[in-house]
């Protein structure tokens, strides 16, 4: 196979699919769409393509001619060994993390060009385009009118997280209460399947993104069902500014499994038309995650 043009893009991209598979979100025999699997890792189809041969290469995956990539099934202990080994591999190689911990630590400056980050972090020019995608879709970068990047913004204090998390307990659960809110009994069943396999799963043997994708994803799809475009907006933005110190966070898999049940009670009390309630309860939810931040001044601990 010939040499991978975004080499550690597909690596972490090949191990996002990995977990996928692991986690049961991609089945054996399930056929595997890459520009749905682009928008959902925030890349451009190449390192998406790139990974998909790279899990052909190990047999995870199966070309078939003018037909695509399909799952095999290898089993769950040959899927957990490649998912330990590429997330070993990864924790040196993801570009993505060190230029994100830079900018939260003010190494490098709000205004930069490509050329300085290519020389600083060792990429091409497809790699660090498909890296400043995914920083421009979760809210920390932009393109400079004529030329350059400039980096946004973010939550880097303890202060800065009780300010958003104030913000979601006043939008949260008044979103449910909108005359709009419509309970989406197909979108909550598959928001519950989410959760209970979350809670099914050893979560420390998770990419974090991946546990975070599926907490805002929560959050933000029963916000959607309001109706209402501005306060799902508002919470995007929000979640934006916080996420990449939560790239930092650590990981309390107790705490997680309780934020999972919390969430399947919520999800239980809308399906059942219980929409008060349901309230109370995200006003709650969002209530202890802020108690746990600020109570310990401990921004850095995974939220749900």
């Amino acid at each position: 196979m010939a040499e991978l043009r975004n080499g550690d893009l597909a690596r972490r991209t090949a191990h996002e699919i990995l977990v996928m598979i692991q986690s049961g979100d991609i089945k054996p025999g399930d056929h595997l769409r890459s520009q749905l699997l682009a928008d959902k890792f925030g890349v451009s189809r190449s390192p998406v393509r790139d990974a998909m041969h790279l899990l052909s290469d190990k047999g995870v995956l199966e070309q078939r001619r003018n037909r695509g990539f399909f799952a095999t099934d290898k089993g769950p202990g040959r899927i957990a060994k490649l998912v330990q080994a590429s997330s070993q591999n990864l924790e040196d190689q993801d570009v993505y993390r060190r230029i994100a911990e830079d900018w939260l630590t003010d190494a490098i400056d709000e205004e930069v060009t490509e050329l300085f980050l290519q020389t600083r972090y060792d990429l091409t020019k497809a790699e660090l385009k498909d890296i400043l995608l995914r920083a421009t879709r979760e809210g920390w970068a932009e393109r400079k009118k004529g030329y350059g990047w400039r980096f946004l913004p973010v939550a880097k204090t303890p202060e800065a997280f009780e300010q958003i998390y104030r913000l979601r307990m006043t939008i949260e659960p008044a979103a449910i209460l909108e005359p709009t809110f419509t309970p989406d009994r197909k979108r909550l069943t598959e928001l519950r399947d989410d959760q209970q396999r979350l809670l099914e799963t050893d979560v420390e043997k998770l990419r974090l993104e991946r546990l975070l994708n599926t907490g805002s994803d929560f959050h933000e799809s029963l916000i959607q069902l309001s109706g209402n475009p501005f306060f799902h907006m508002s919470l995007v933005r929000a979640n934006r500014m916080r996420r990449l110190l939560e790239y930092r966070a650590k990981l309390d898999a107790d705490r997680l499994y309780s934020q999972c049940r919390q969430h399947i009670e919520i999800i239980d009390l809308l399906a059942a038309g219980e929409l008060i309630e349901a309230s109370y309860a995200l006003k709650r939810h969002l209530q202890g995650a802020l108690a746990k931040k600020t109570g310990s001044r401990r921004p850095d601990l995974v939220d749900f």
